[in-house]
């Protein structure tokens, strides 16, 4: 049982630090080295993790603010779409199916 919870608090930092490395505003991108799609995607899916670190440090936002336009907000909507869409329609099915 003790080694289980190592593990699981290990993972949980490991998760952790995955998510953090790479949030909007952390000087990654700049104005030479555009944020592009795929980083659009990135941003989104981890949105939420830059939301809670931008309350304890002001430079971490929820949206690069250099990116390369279209193609960086095309990404960044299709993953909150598909990432919290996706989790809020397989709950609402859960719901239905248990009423029945």
């Amino acid at each position: 049982m003790h080694a289980r919870y190592v593990c699981l608090v290990l993972l949980m930092i490991a998760v952790g630090l995955a998510l953090t490395g790479c949030v909007p505003g952390d000087g990654v991108n700049t104005d030479q080295h555009l944020a592009g799609f795929f980083w659009g995607i990135w941003h989104g899916w981890i949105a939420p993790v830059s939301l809670v670190i931008g309350l304890f440090k002001h430079t971490i936002r929820v949206y690069e603010i250099h990116n390369s336009g279209w193609w960086y907000d095309l990404g960044f909507y299709i993953a909150v779409i598909s990432g919290f869409g996706g989790i809020s329609l397989s709950r609402r099915k859960k719901s239905a199916a248990h009423h029945q």
